[in-house]
């Protein structure tokens, strides 16, 4: 089935109110684990039997498939709008076969952090999601491109939404449990922050930003992102917008326990700054930490001593000595409230 380019979702933020029903078909994508079933049924049967739409067609992520090999299926029904069920990683899986097809996503958010949500103003609940699903305007936003070469040898490449990172970023995503995360929040990460503080562990890393002339750095963890904000209202990359056509790089640098205090205390006044007009003002007059430098790019390369770990959207792939990232400007529309 043919797709249309990137551009026409551009032209697709308009809202469905007024558009032909007859024909037009939701197909959901649903992490079964995270997300209350009987509820997402009952809502979407109540949305579709309002504004006439087709039957819905139901898919599920499995343990081997965190929405792939969903949303290839789902394009065979040609949807009007595919809803995502889940938490960053499902909606990453679906974004990296559904970007540039020109078909629509709306969140449901049902994760950990749903970062994307937090983050776009989606964190609603089921029945206010689902109504946006069919009757809501299609934001595009941009979609991040990141190609792997694994300690091994092997490459791949994926998509992401929110942040990609390198070093304790990946280390702190990937070894802390979903559970103690859920119970202590923050409080979760305290052990492989304190670590990483007390042994010093920064890597090697040769990068290039666009086509300027490559650098070298040592740094704890490197991230790369399309949102800023992250749980908590703790904002990371203050600058960054999804649907702005950059990357938003920080490093962070710190080399001992009091350099970490600068770094924490940064953050946590920049999350509390950055709520109004007037404190993201003092943001953009602040200068960076020399520990904290951030730089704003449509690509980056990097290369990695030793090999470090790599998250996307939250999720590890493994271990990596060299990447690249870049963006597709506008690439997935994601549904959101008509204004």
């Amino acid at each position: 089935m043919s797709r249309p380019p990137a551009q026409h979702v551009a032209a697709a933020r308009v809202s469905d109110e007024g558009a032909t029903a007859a024909g037009r078909r939701a197909v959901v994508i649903v992490n079964p684990t995270n997300v209350d079933l009987p509820r997402l049924r009952s809502a979407v049967a109540s949305a579709q039997e309002q504004h006439g739409w087709l039957p819905t067609v139901w898919l599920e992520t499995t343990a081997d498939d965190a929405g792939q090999r969903a949303a290839t299926r789902a394009v065979v029904h040609d949807p009007a709008v595919v809803i995502v069920a889940g938490g960053d990683g499902t909606i990453r899986a679906v974004t990296e076969e559904l970007h540039s097809s020109g078909i629509p996503i709306a969140v449901v958010p049902a994760g950990t952090g749903n970062l994307l949500a937090r983050n776009l103003g989606l964190m609603r609940d089921i029945e206010t999601a689902v109504r946006t699903a069919f009757t809501g305007a299609t934001r595009p936003i941009d979609v991040g491109l990141v190609s792997l070469e694994h300690d091994d040898g092997s490459t791949t490449s994926h998509a992401f939404l929110v942040m990609t990172g390198v070093g304790l970023d990946a280390r702190m995503a990937t070894d802390t449990s979903s559970a103690l995360k859920r119970r202590i929040g923050w409080l979760a990460y305290v052990d492989p922050i304190s670590r990483s503080v007390l042994g010093n562990q920064r890597f090697l890393m040769h990068y290039r930003v666009d086509a300027r002339r490559e650098q070298s750095i040592r740094a704890h963890t490197v991230i790369v992102g399309n949102c800023g904000t992250l749980t908590g209202g703790m904002v990371l990359l203050p600058d960054a917008r999804a649907d702005d056509g950059l990357l938003d790089v920080v490093l962070f640098r710190p080399t001992g326990f009091w350099q970490w205090l600068r770094v924490a205390t940064r953050l946590g006044v920049g999350g509390i700054l950055h709520r109004s007009r007037n404190g993201r003002a003092v943001l953009r007059a602040t200068p960076d930490l020399r520990v904290l430098p951030y730089v704003r790019a449509r690509s980056l390369t990097a290369r990695f001593d030793p090999p470090q770990s790599i998250q996307l959207d939250g999720d590890g792939f493994g271990r990596v000595v060299a990447v690249t990232v870049t963006l597709r400007p506008r690439a997935i529309g994601i549904r959101v409230p008509s204004a």
